[in-house]
């Protein structure tokens, strides 16, 4: 078949996989992601599965783009791999005219509906299975290897990048390793037969990513977690935050076994729920040990009120969020940033946490670690703000990277010398006034540094009390810290390229992923952007001072309520009118083109607030 090379893209492209989730189709999308990528290429890939365990429809989409912009595209795609016969005419409706259809063609489909100009490309992928395989699971499994070998001659993949991948994936495993080559080469035999190879839409070697890795951000949590120290993990299970867990346990199980008698060190403790995982994490945590624990927007709900204790109390422990869609179940398997509020006020009464916004795995991994010295040193839980969309899918980043001669930052621990110099230990006295107070660890002294930890208002000695100037004295103080805390946290990251820009954006986490082709698209209508990227809470003096420098920023958040635009306004007492709002909440990765509308709508009319994108 003679296909039609107009309006060649190399190097540039969107493709979308339309699957059946349960089919096993997620690890041979991720392999030709993998592919691209080892050809020097940068690339992203979007997992779009749905909560249920298999049967339904699922999407994964990967942006190709050698100028590095690797947020969703948005829009149809260029290259349709269409395998799912129910969801096929809607999955027409996401490929752009002019466009590539691969499809199976083992039994007829209905093309009625398909773009103008597109090229249709059928492959019997079901009957070459059924001839080459008898076992009815490795038809499945195989149907998918079968494509992303056509999909190498169609698009000019070097096949024996595919070769050393499939070599690498299954090390160890070797008995796989040649009918998953054979189920490659059945695709690329077919497509160079029977196609004319390769498309006008194809890849084109380059040396881009240099050391870069392709990485999820709760691989990077929970490697952060492993070289943070931590030894105690409360858990319970709940999407997207279960790999966290998982993926730590297996680094742990490599790296925390004592070599001279095989015995852990770490503790894996899976709870009846959240209430009572993030109560052992924050036990662990009083009794100086490094533990987290992992969870999702329902989770935070349950975990408020030990939340409050761990504030109150005065108790070291780190939470990762990986935000999901809600309220309420929510979304599960969608992506949002709305649990901001939530986290930074969580729990009843006055609590303020603070809380780190990562960007990319290479950021869950530094933050993670940046969390745990921060959670010991101002001795409260650190809240670590990832979401599905990062800590699921796969980013091209920096390499994670430690120095070996990094100290633990332990806070303020006395030891038993110390306490033999105080004539009398006062668990809460501001000794520094800074709002931290000196702690003691459970068994560092046979007769000093005891005291009871609770949840109830105490005085400066740690002595129940319900009188009301030691309430004040003590939430005072722990206002002071609050004041300390947004002097040690990162600081926001301001890029600032103009005296006076005709566009400035507020951002912070996954929505950094935007911001470069956001600032390219203006560029080509001569208009200039300044940014600031917020990487934690409490807010530094470096924010208000960016917003006071401005008449007017927008602020891009993946929520319907505008949250952090609410925080900068309450902590900051802004006037509402020098922040827009900038929001996207239809549970799908941002992308650039939907932000560049909103706000070149929102410079000439009212400020707005968007729920779609597409």
């Amino acid at each position: 078949m003679t296909i039609n090379k107009k309006n060649e893209l190399t190097n540039d492209f969107v493709i979308r996989f339309a699957n059946t989730n349960g089919t096993g189709s997620a690890s041979a999308n991720h392999m030709f992601a993998k592919a691209i990528m080892r050809m020097g290429i940068p690339v992203s890939a979007k997992n779009i599965f749905p909560s249920n365990i298999q049967g339904s429809p699922t999407w994964y989409e990967v942006r190709v783009n050698e100028q590095g912009f690797l947020s969703s595209r948005g829009g149809p795609a260029d290259v349709l791999v269409a395998m799912n016969s129910q969801s096929f005419a809607r999955d027409l409706g996401d490929l752009k005219a002019g466009g590539t259809l691969l499809y199976d063609n083992s039994r007829q489909q209905d093309l009625t509906s398909i773009p103008e100009n597109t090229t249709a490309l059928g492959i019997p992928i079901a009957e070459i299975c059924l001839k080459e395989y008898h076992d009815p699971r490795l038809r499945q499994l195989f149907k998918n290897v079968i494509y992303v070998g056509a999909l190498a001659a169609l698009l000019d993949i070097e096949f024996e990048v595919l070769k050393i991948l499939v070599s690498d994936q299954f090390k160890g495993k070797e008995k796989l390793i040649t009918p998953n080559i054979f189920a490659l080469e059945l695709g690329y035999q077919y497509a160079h037969t029977h196609f004319d190879c390769p498309l006008a839409t194809r890849v084109e070697r380059r040396d881009l990513i240099k050391e870069q890795i392709l990485v999820d951000g709760n691989t990077g949590c929970a490697l952060g977690a492993v070289y943070a120290g931590v030894t105690v993990v409360g858990w319970y299970p709940i999407t997207p935050s279960t790999s966290v867990i998982e993926k730590f346990a297996s680094y742990c199980q490599r790296l925390r076994i004592d070599p001279a008698t095989g015995k852990k060190n770490y503790a894996i403790v899976q709870a009846e729920d959240e209430l009572a995982a993030i109560g052992i994490a924050i036990g662990a945590g009083w009794n100086g040990a490094r533990s987290f624990t992992a969870t999702s927007g329902p989770g935070v709900s349950l975990m408020s009120e030990f939340l409050g204790l761990s504030y109150f109390a005065e108790i070291p422990v780190v939470l990762m969020n990986i935000q999901r869609a809600g309220p309420s179940t929510g979304m599960p398997t969608r992506t949002q940033q709305s649990d901001i509020i939530a986290c930074a006020y969580a729990s009843h009464g006055d609590t303020k946490h603070v809380l780190l916004f990562p960007k990319c795995p290479t950021e869950c991994f530094e933050l993670t670690a940046i969390a745990f010295d921060l959670a010991d040193r101002l001795q409260t839980a650190v809240i670590l703000m990832s979401d599905l969309d990062l800590g699921m899918n796969d980013h091209l980043c920096e390499p994670f990277q430690w120095d070996d001669e990094r100290q633990y930052d332990l806070g303020k621990v006395l030891n038993e010398a110390e306490l033999d110099a105080i004539e009398q230990y006062g668990r809460y006295q501001d000794i520094d006034k800074d709002g931290i107070c000196p702690r003691t660890l459970a068994g560092t002294h046979p007769n000093k540094g005891a005291f009871f930890t609770r949840g109830t208002s105490r005085n400066r000695n740690a002595v129940y009390t319900e009188r009301s100037e030691d309430y004040v004295d003590n939430m005072q103080r722990l206002a002071r810290k609050y004041r300390t805390a947004a002097a040690l946290v990162p600081e926001a990251q301001i890029r600032q390229q103009h005296q006076v820009a005709d566009i400035s954006l507020i951002f912070f986490g996954t929505s950094a992923q935007v911001i470069d082709e956001v600032t390219a698209i203006f560029a080509e209508q001569n208009l200039t952007v300044d940014s600031m990227r917020i990487r934690a809470f409490p807010f530094g003096a470096e924010v208000p001072k960016f917003i006071e420098q401005r008449n007017n920023c927008f602020v891009i958040e993946q929520n319907r309520d505008g949250q952090m635009r609410s925080l900068l306004i309450n902590e900051l007492n802004l006037s509402p009118h020098s922040l827009t709002a900038i929001l996207n909440y239809d549970g799908l990765p941002l992308t650039a083109r939907s932000v560049v509308r909103m706000i070149s709508d929102a410079r000439t009319v009212a400020p707005i607030r968007q729920g779609g994108q597409r």
